[in-house]
């Protein structure tokens, strides 16, 4: 879906000097945040293949370190790209974003090591794996993919979305044969091949405090600390709606229940989809999801950072999958800001002033 801003129309181009003036990053990190990152994919791959031209402007934005302090590759360190063969391990994909990262200074989050997604077809095809194969293939994976990596990566997610919508483990072909195993297995050997690396569960449909999934995630995390098995955090996908999406005060409960049971929560994965034509009203929406999540995320110690899973409409994922939904970026095919750029920022000031402005009374009031 190519989407020209429908607010400020076609001839919006000739104001980018001016509205290009966002700085994520920068007010996140004011905030007490590690970072606001953009996850991004290889050039010429996937949703990115035929939008060449447009490659300068969006690296511009991207490596703007005022604007975002982190990234993750979306696809280049999945299983389907490292191991596309059995031992035979490609690591060009996950380079790029990973040298990006070194080169403009940025934090990175590596993802993921096991899902069932994007999974090679020699793992997933198969029907008749032993216990013992099985463990001997996840550990060969993770120690070649983690340990090529070793050093370079913030945080893993290292198991992904292992959850199913009601909360029970997902029947995918590590737990057809390991059952929760494989999730044991997983953090036990990125914790020994990387032990410089947070560990990570992400999934979607937990940022609820209610959710089914919420609860089947922290059951999932307790279920590893009772093995002595060590977790550091939780990643909340959040592929959020504009039309019903969490206030901040849903977001706080949700983390400070995950809280309880590791040391940092983060946004993992953040967009938000909008009904295809977005309008004024739509985009609305939109950005009081996007600051709901900012003010939440900042209100909350554990939470170290939000990810948007790529800042640039033609770039996402969600027209392809979602038919009919769209617009769940930052930024226009044009280039011109949505919204909910300019709400993050101004909230993010928001809380930075006010935050000084009591910390002034306070030592009025003392002296």
């Amino acid at each position: 879906m190519r989407l020209t801003s429908p607010v400020l129309g076609v001839a919006a181009a000739a104001l980018l000097p001016m509205l290009a003036t966002a700085q994520l990053d920068y007010w996140a990190k004011k905030t007490g945040m590690m970072y606001y990152g953009a996850a991004t994919d290889t050039p010429g791959q996937r949703e990115r293949a035929g939008y060449e031209a447009q490659y300068a402007k969006y690296d511009e934005i991207l490596k703007d370190p005022k604007q975002f302090g982190q990234t993750t590759p979306t696809n280049g360190m999945k299983w389907l790209f490292t191991e596309p063969e059995p031992g035979v391990f490609n690591y060009t994909e996950g380079d790029f974003v990973a040298n990006l990262a070194k080169d403009t200074g940025k934090i990175l989050r590596c993802h993921a090591l096991v899902w069932h997604s994007q999974l090679a077809p020699w793992v997933e095809a198969r029907t008749n794996w032993t216990k013992a194969e099985m463990r001997e293939v996840i550990t060969r994976h993770i120690t070649n993919v983690a340990g090529y990596w070793k050093g370079q990566c913030y945080a893993w997610d290292v198991v992904n979305e292992a959850l199913d919508e009601d909360g029970s483990y997902r029947k995918s072909v590590f737990y057809n044969v390991l059952g929760e195993e494989y999730i044991k297995l997983a953090f036990e050997v990125t914790a020994r091949v990387d032990p410089g690396t947070k560990l990570y569960y992400n999934d979607y449909g937990i940022e609820r405090p209610a959710s089914v999934k919420t609860a089947g995630a922290k059951r999932l995390v307790q279920m590893l600390k009772d093995a002595g098995v060590r977790i550091d955090g939780v990643g909340m996908q959040a592929h959020l709606h504009a039309d019903n999406h969490p206030t901040a005060e849903d977001h706080e409960n949700t983390m400070r229940q995950y809280l309880e049971l590791v040391e940092e929560v983060a946004f993992t994965e953040l967009d938000v989809r909008i009904t295809d034509p977005a309008n004024e009203t739509s985009l609305e929406w939109q950005k009081d999801s996007y600051v709901q999540v900012a003010k939440a995320c900042a209100k909350v110690k554990g939470c170290v950072g939000i990810t948007v899973w790529d800042f640039y409409d033609p770039f996402s994922w969600v027209p392809y999958t979602f038919p009919g939904k769209g617009a769940a970026g930052l930024w226009f095919e044009d280039f011109t800001e949505h919204p909910a750029v300019q709400g993050v920022v101004q909230t993010l000031k928001g809380l930075v002033c006010g935050s000084r402005k009591k910390r002034g009374l306070r030592k009025r009031v003392e002296a």
